[in-house]
């Protein structure tokens, strides 16, 4: 008996390990067209600003512009495809290339009432260094 409560200890263990949940942080947002939403991220000695909005809901797909870092970008994220979530890298790889920070921006659902969109912002950050500051709109 004491040898089979073993193995289920060292199973339960092993389980707990490779399927551990890879983010540190999770916040769900809500923003209506053209709301700013702007984030301080903090590493090192360095204050980078990642900002993002949204601007069209059409056909079930969700336009977001977004910006980090002095790089400028635009995703169209839908609800029932694969394309649900845009990844932003924080911070430059250097020689953690397999551990490098990012945030995962995911459309969560759409309210046609108040015409807000749900978003959910995971962080990833294997070693600890990322802080995340979320700012008021002006």
């Amino acid at each position: 008996m004491k040898q089979l409560l073993k193995v289920f200890t060292l199973l339960l263990f092993s389980f707990s390990v490779i399927f551990a949940n890879e983010f540190k942080e999770i916040k769900e947002i809500s923003l209506k067209k053209d709301e700013q939403k702007k984030i301080l991220v903090k590493y090192d000695d360095k204050e980078k600003l990642f900002e993002f909005r949204w601007t069209l809901y059409k056909n079930g797909g969700l336009v977001i512009l977004r910006s980090y870092d002095t790089i400028v970008a635009q995703n169209v994220l839908y609800l029932r495809n694969r394309n649900k979530s845009f990844r932003v890298i924080l911070k430059p790889s250097g020689s953690n290339f397999y551990t490098e920070p990012y945030v995962l921006v995911r459309f969560k659902e759409f309210n046609h009432e108040t015409g807000e969109a749900n978003l959910e912002l995971l962080l990833s950050d294997g070693t600890g260094n990322i802080e995340l500051k979320y700012l008021k709109n002006n």
